[in-house]
């Protein structure tokens, strides 16, 4: 019986003792226990208060630990959510954006916040082509030209199709119902924007109501670099200053008409 006890406290004593050294191969001596880390949302550069948060203004950083309260994992979902976001203060490159530090789009009062004083916001239609094949982001910055085209054939042909800008430099705020990029997040993949919302002044509004009844409306994206002025006119450019070719032909006149009355039997018209 004695024996028996004594084998088994040695094979206790062996399994513990290998046990140990396997604890000890596996943690050497001066580790410490990984904390795991948390990847979150961050500023990529300084964001000025009012600007609207595109893919580039997001980076990503690995805290150690709990992450402050609020703040956004780097996750597809989150990202969505934060673009086209309004900065409601300023952000430091680095620093963890949370919900109190941007106001979305639905949120109450969210346009009117995005509206600088005195602006207003008027929305246009464009398709694929006018709107720059859905390239266009909230914060751009463009011009609007109007296109129009008559059939009237008393018009010379030079003179059929005209442009010229409505708006120049005016920004950017809304894409379709989303102040996110032409594609919409989730929606399918040949979908691109119906809807531009551009913020300009109340007389601006009026002449953007007016363009929208007279021809066809583009956008055209400026420079990221500031400080263009704005013309002082508006210029028109002629179908003939972009083909020369268009001045040759004569203006088709249109038929002229002579009705003839020939007592009771009515009458004839005649054209030449």
């Amino acid at each position: 019986m004695i024996l028996r006890l004594t084998l088994v406290g040695l094979i206790a004593a062996g399994l513990l003792g290998f046990g140990l050294l396997a604890w000890v191969a596996t943690h050497p001596a001066g580790t410490k226990p990984q904390v795991a880390r948390v990847a979150v949302l961050t500023a990529a550069h300084a964001i000025a208060p009012g600007a609207l948060l595109k893919p580039d203004d997001l980076a990503v950083a690995r805290l150690k630990g709990v992450p402050p309260a609020g703040a956004a994992p780097n996750t597809p979902k989150a990202r969505r959510a934060l673009v086209g976001a309004m900065v409601r203060r300023a952000l430091g490159a680095g620093e963890v954006i949370r919900p109190a530090d941007v106001l979305r789009p639905g949120d109450h009062g969210f346009l009117a916040a995005v509206l600088r004083p005195g602006m207003r916001a008027i929305t246009v239609g464009v398709d694929v082509v006018s709107g720059t094949a859905g390239l266009i982001w909230p914060g751009d910055r463009v011009d609007l030209i109007l296109t129009e085209a008559t059939a009237d054939p008393n018009v010379p042909a030079d003179h059929r199709v005209s442009a010229e800008t409505v708006l120049a430099d005016v920004r950017v705020i809304a894409i379709d119902q989303r102040l996110v990029e032409g594609a919409k997040p989730g929606g399918p993949a040949g979908h691109t924007a119906q809807t531009v919302t551009l913020e300009v002044t109340a007389a601006e509004a009026e002449r953007v109501a007016v363009a929208t009844r007279l021809g066809r409306l583009s956008l055209a994206v400026r420079a990221a670099e500031r400080g263009t002025a704005r013309p002082a006119r508006p210029v028109t450019v002629w179908a003939g200053d972009v083909a020369p070719a268009l001045r040759l032909r004569p203006a088709a006149h249109a038929p002229s008409a002579v009705r003839l009355w020939l007592g009771v039997a009515g009458g004839k018209e005649i054209r030449f």
